[in-house]
């Protein structure tokens, strides 16, 4: 929120001095120029871009802050509209944005669906233990969308990765303290 309220400001101080800043070059009558106020509001565009792609992050291979960065950027338009005296325009963009945001948040975490995760279990002697794993995961309502197994051949043992679909209230630490092995979730 203080991001988007100090851009906001910002950008109407910008779009101010754009629009008033330079009448004392154009009224002197001496010197007869034309000035363009539309070329900073450009470069306020331009440089909450910037800003925005500051707060785009792309960590295992999921890609965070658009949504934070498009509202900066759109909160820079407001910024603008309030500061060229829009009152009408900044305001009711203010309210649409706003309305937005909520609504399309609320109704994408009810609808957010599963969570693929791989399940690594090395250094397994058990018989039947696929099966058991199975049961586990079956109580938790995860589903086991694939299943390998491995077998080292010099120690015997199996190593297995389970490929599960985790639903919203099951989360990697849950599956981690149901299975007592030397396991990992990727």
């Amino acid at each position: 929120m203080r991001t988007h309220c100090i851009v906001a400001c910002g950008a109407a101080l910008m779009m101010v001095v754009s629009k008033y800043a330079f009448f004392d070059l154009v009224s002197d009558g001496v010197y007869k120029m034309s000035l363009d106020p539309s070329r900073i509001a450009s470069t306020i565009a331009s440089g909450i871009g910037f800003l925005g792609a500051g707060m785009i992050f792309v960590h295992k291979k999921t890609i965070t802050g658009l949504t934070t960065a498009a509202g900066i950027w759109a909160t820079s338009g407001v910024g603008m509209a309030i500061g060229a005296g829009m009152y009408a325009v900044g305001i009711s963009a203010t309210i649409i944005i706003i309305i937005v945001q909520v609504i399309l948040h609320i109704r994408i975490s009810r609808l957010r669906g599963a969570n693929i995760k791989r399940l690594i279990i090395t250094n397994v002697d058990e018989k039947d233990f696929q099966s058991y794993i199975h049961a586990i995961m079956e109580e938790r309502k995860v589903r086991i969308n694939n299943v390998t197994a491995e077998k080292d051949c010099g120690t015997g043992l199996k190593g297995y990765t389970f490929t599960l679909e985790l639903p919203p209230e099951v989360n990697e630490d849950n599956i981690l303290e149901l299975v007592n092995y030397n396991c990992k979730i990727i």
